[in-house]
Order: structure tokens, then sequence, then C-alpha cells
């Protein structure tokens, strides 16, 4: 199952495509929205075989280094600390990540002067190297350098990046939303997971996922009108054709999410569409997105249309 909030993201991508266009068919659109669901998706699998492919070099490196003629200590007995790394090591040796990326038909055959190039600049980084001087380390160290590694060698990698635009120039777009996936994943994991986490439920889950995309972008634009009607109306000195769109299409999936998926709370819905604001909005929609859904959600819950199931969600 992936993130949420990913989804979310690109359902509002989606919604936003589809109201800009003059001649919009919302079944393509959804389409789309699709397809940027699987690209994404194999674009982070991606991302996660770098690690493997960069373990990989280093013990290339290593072996040609002890055949050398006249071979160093240091060659002899290399430093290990980046191959051993329990989290580099994890994801290198991951059975389900190698059977979802062979599924998918994701690898990075042909590619070995890249990754002997970003190895190169793995060995001259100063945190590499400070990492690989230290002495002691715990899980959580070692985690801190496998989420650096990933930010400043492999996520900003030019080079990689123009092999992704390469191969579909539309998986630029979806770039900062896999790396994102990818440094979450990293943080939330614990030392006594194996690399299996890395997949999660993106097999058993793929069809949930396409579901709530799908039903999220089909009933904001079902209830567009009436919601949009009920936006304009609680914001104080503004027509609704003055708010921005990104923020009216936020506050329409929003109202859309508390309706339709009654096992949501409402202040998770409240919270992702205000943080996703933050990123795809002008500087002040957070406030005002928050105070337009603080009322709305107060007469939708007394009027019924709100309703939550579980324990918990009632007034949440």
């Amino acid at each position: 199952m992936l993130n949420r909030r990913y989804l979310r993201i690109k359902a509002f991508q989606s919604l936003y495509a589809y109201w800009q266009s003059d001649d919009a068919s919302a079944a393509r659109i959804e389409k789309d929205l699709f397809a940027g669901i699987e690209r994404t998706t194999d674009l982070y699998l991606s991302l996660f075989l770098v690690f493997g492919e960069l373990r990989h070099m280093a013990e290339l490196v290593f072996e040609e280094r002890k055949k050398k003629r006249l071979p160093t200590p240091e060659d002899l007995n290399p430093n290990r600390r980046f191959v051993d790394n329990p989290i580099v090591m994890a994801i290198a040796t991951s059975e389900r990540l190698r059977l979802e990326c062979d599924k998918r038909r994701i690898s990075w055959v042909g590619h070995h002067e890249l990754f002997a190039a970003i190895y190169r600049e793995l060995e001259n980084n100063e945190a590499v190297k400070v990492y690989l001087a230290e002495s002691g380390h715990d899980f959580k160290h070692d985690q801190r350098f496998a989420i650096v590694l990933f930010t400043d060698l492999i996520a900003n990698n030019e080079a990689l990046q123009e092999v992704f635009e390469v191969r579909n120039i539309a998986w630029m777009e979806d770039m900062d939303l896999a790396a994102g996936l990818v440094k979450r994943t990293l943080e939330q994991m614990r030392a006594t997971d194996t690399g299996d986490v890395l997949v999660g439920e993106l097999g058993s889950g793929a069809k949930e996922d396409q579901e709530f995309a799908s039903l999220l972008f089909r009933k904001t634009i079902e209830y567009a009108k009436e919601h949009e009607k009920a936006i304009s109306e609680r914001s104080s000195n503004w027509e609704s054709d003055r708010i921005a769109l990104s923020d009216m299409i936020l506050m329409q999936m929003a109202l859309t999410e508390v309706r339709v998926f009654d096992q949501i709370p409402v202040k998770v819905t409240m919270n992702e569409y205000i943080e996703i604001a933050k990123a795809y909005s002008t500087p002040k929609s957070k406030n005002f997105i928050n105070g337009v859904l603080d009322k709305l959600f107060l007469e939708m819950r007394t009027d019924g249309r709100i309703r939550k199931v579980g324990r918990g969600l009632l007034e949440s």
C-alpha cells in the first residue's frame, strides 16, 4: 500500500489538470492518474535498487585493489563500514525487492559506468569519510548515514536523473514524490526490519491504492458545484473565482474525503490537506484553508454529512 499523502497529491495533480483543460476528459485523466501511480512506484523501487548497485560496486573495487602489484594495507583490508551498514545490506539483499523489480522489469543492467562514477563520488564525500572513520556505531547512526547517502548522492545525482529522464521524461515530474517516499521509508525502518519492508504492501495494496485515488478523483468532480458554493459562502470577502484554483481543489478534495471515506479521521484529513497546501499552494493558503474547512466540517458534522465509523472516529 502506498503512502496516502502521495495518492492525495497524485489525485490533486489530476484534478488540477482536469479543471485547467478546456476539453478535459475525466476518463482520460483518470487513466493518466493510474499511470502516474504506477510510474512513481517504479521510480521508488528503482531508487532503492541503487543502494544494492553501489554496494556491489564497492565489493568489485575492493577485489580490484587487492589484485594490485603492490597493494597497500588499506587495499588488503578495506574499510567495510559502508557495505556492512545494516540498512544498505538489508536493501541490497532483499529478496522481495528483487522479485518485485523482476516482475516490473526494473533493473540497472548496462549502467556499470554510471555506478562506478557515483561510487567515486561516494568515496570522496566528506560525510562518508566521517562515517567510515568513526567507531561504535549504533542503528540510529547507521540509519542517519543511509539517509544522508540517499539525499546527497542518490536523489540529487544529476547523472542518475538524466538516465531517468531518458527512460521516461514523465518520470522527472514524480522524482520529488518518489524520493520523499524513499526517505520516509528509511526514516521509519527499525533495527529488526529486513529489506522486505521496503516493498511493504505494494503488491497486495495496489488495487486498494487505485480505488482510493479513483474514488477521491471521481467524487471530487461529482460534488464540485455543491462544494464550490459552500466554500464561496464561507469565505469572507472572497468570491469563488478569486480563490486560487489550487486552494479550491484542495478544499473540495478535503470535503469529499470526509464524506466518502468513513474510516479516515477528520483531523487526519484536515492535517493532510494543510500539509499539501504548504507544498503546492500560496504561503497564505494554509491558514485560509484551515479556517474555511473548520467551519464546513462543523456544519457537516451537525447535518449528518460526515459519518465516521469505528472507535475514536466519531469526534476525531
